[in-house]
């Protein structure tokens, strides 16, 4: 008998984020449609997270397929240092268009990790051209995740994941989303600061922990004070996920620099995009090349990315998909609502299609919330997270995923009324599981 294909991967592949010596069995997924994901056995799973936060309309899309194949026969790759291309070019202007006003250009890359490491070196980059090096320091808040290259991973919350790397890793400094500690950060750092760089109203990565749109407007409004750069992580956020096109204009902000990705090719290329101010932009102009922003990719403004990308755009302004997300965000609040008469339940949050349920550390038995290092307060190394893994895979009909001891949905915008109920009752009875 021919090996299967979860044992053929076992020879060869290594994941990310996972434990081999614990998550032996990849799920074989042969095929998607629309929400739904088709196993090797055939059976569907409903794809509650949106493949890792990136899925924006669901899959298989024809519409998106044509573009592919299209550009592909047109135009399948080109540099994007010293050439353009129409697709390139007009996605740029497009998403320029819906921005915040205070961006003006599109540096293309190829993933979240990789537009944060823009920002970040064309935040510090511009502070040098204008002769103050010494701002070496970036803010970021307290259990950030910014993605998992060097600069990415400074910026980010050092445990779990990057501690061990804190030899290699710049200087940061890493706030409560408050104006009050913001302010203390950039007392004690005056005149060192480069940045600040956030997940408006959204930290995925930490648990889909919320914050205000008060203190989106505060932090705008205090980097104006102080003059130093605003950067907005939107990879996750961005493109209808909270329920507006960006996160940052619930608080009408613009920032100087915007990191995207994910949906932008609505979940199914990868290309990335910062879109920084006209005033970083100008910090870059000289007559000496050797001013010129040295950062590329291979791969930069992708033309088959940039036209699965103004694809996706169509559809987001056609069907209105920040507004199709919201609904489907209450929708699967309330339908979580009876969890919050049980004892182990700390919590339901929401922005707009983001749902998060948070466990009780404090109040489920048979765990020992102690047992691993900087798992004692919970996160994504919480004793219980195990469990729920466990219940996730064990559930036949939707695909969840927790995040240490936090449920959380993040369904693509196709989802149907019934499908949202089938995903409250999945995270009810995968909680409902490890309670009892």
């Amino acid at each position: 008998m021919s090996p299967s294909l979860p044992e053929r991967d076992r020879e060869v592949c290594w994941h990310p984020y996972t434990q081999h010596a614990l998550d032996t069995e990849p799920l074989p997924v042969v095929g998607a449609k629309g929400a739904w994901l088709e196993l090797a056995d055939g059976t569907k799973r409903l794809d509650a997270i949106a493949s890792w936060w990136a899925n924006l309309h669901g899959h298989g899309r024809p519409e998106f397929v044509e573009a592919m194949r299209d550009q592909a026969q047109q135009l399948d790759h080109i540099m994007f240092a010293g050439f353009t291309h129409e697709p390139g070019v007009a996605l740029a202007e497009q998403v320029l268009e819906i921005a915040p006003d205070s961006l003006t250009k599109v540096f293309y890359s190829d993933n979240g990790s990789t537009a944060v490491e823009v920002a970040l070196k064309a935040a510090y980059q511009t502070w040098v051209r204008r002769g103050e090096p010494a701002r070496t320091v970036f803010l970021a808040l307290n259990g950030a995740y910014h993605g998992d290259t060097f600069g990415a991973m400074a910026v980010g919350e050092p445990e779990p994941f990057f501690a061990e790397f804190s030899p290699f890793l710049f200087h940061v400094v890493h706030v409560e989303p408050t104006a009050e500690s913001l302010r203390e950060a950039l007392d004690d750092l005056e005149g060192r600061v480069a940045g600040f760089i956030l997940e408006p109203l959204v930290q995925g990565a930490a648990g889909m922990c919320m914050h205000s749109v008060q203190f989106l407007q505060d932090a705008r409004r205090i980097c104006n004070e102080r003059n130093i750069f605003l950067i907005a992580d939107e990879v996750m956020t961005g493109f209808g996920r909270t329920g507006k096109v960006f996160a940052c204009d619930h608080a009408g902000i613009s920032p100087d620099l915007m990191c995207l990705a994910k949906g932008l090719t609505g979940g199914i290329f990868p290309l990335s995009a910062t879109l920084v101010s006209e005033e970083i932009y100008q910090a870059f102009l000289d007559d000496e090349r050797a001013k010129a922003f040295f950062h590329g990719h291979t791969f930069s403004g992708h033309p088959i990315g940039c036209a699965v990308g103004l694809a996706s755009l169509k559809v987001l302004k056609e069907e209105n998909t920040p507004a199709l997300l919201d609904h489907i965000g209450q929708r699967i609040e309330k339908g979580l609502q009876a969890a919050l008469t049980w004892g182990g339940v700390k919590e339901i949050r929401r922005c707009g299609g983001i749902v998060a349920l948070e466990l009780d550390l404090n109040n489920i038995t048979g765990d020992d919330n102690s047992g691993e290092e900087g798992a004692d307060e919970g996160g994504y190394l919480a004793p219980v997270g195990e469990r729920l893994r466990q219940a996730c895979r064990e559930n036949q009909q939707v695909l969840l995923r927790p995040l240490g001891h936090i449920m959380y949905a993040m369904p693509p915008s196709c989802v149907t009324d019934e499908e949202c109920d089938l995903i409250a009752s999945a995270i009810l009875g995968v909680v409902q599981s490890v309670l009892e």
